[in-house]
């Protein structure tokens, strides 16, 4: 699967694209969207795909830099945490 992070410039615009195409809850509020809370639905509460595949990343890293480096974090803990699954940019 892969996710195009185009035109994606602040936290609460990535959160809610991410709800959007993961399938996450209704609860996952783009209000109070947090890391932990995307890494509870990443890991317990939908089905993620073998890969994911962030494109277009660029513009957040730009304008999110803290964002974005929490993301890379959550990519490399997620990628230990379940082995057999990818997360990527590209």
């Amino acid at each position: 699967m892969t996710i195009d992070l185009r035109g994606i410039s602040s936290k609460p615009a990535f959160h809610e694209l991410v709800k959007r195409e993961l399938g996450f809850p209704e609860w996952y509020g783009v209000g109070w969207a947090s890391w932990d809370a995307f890494w509870d639905c990443i890991v317990a509460v939908v089905q993620m795909p073998q890969q994911l595949t962030f494109i277009n990343w660029e513009e957040f890293a730009e304008t999110c830099p803290k964002d974005m480096g929490i993301l890379r974090q959550v990519i490399k803990d997620y990628e230990e945490y379940r082995p057999a699954y990818r997360m990527s940019l590209a």
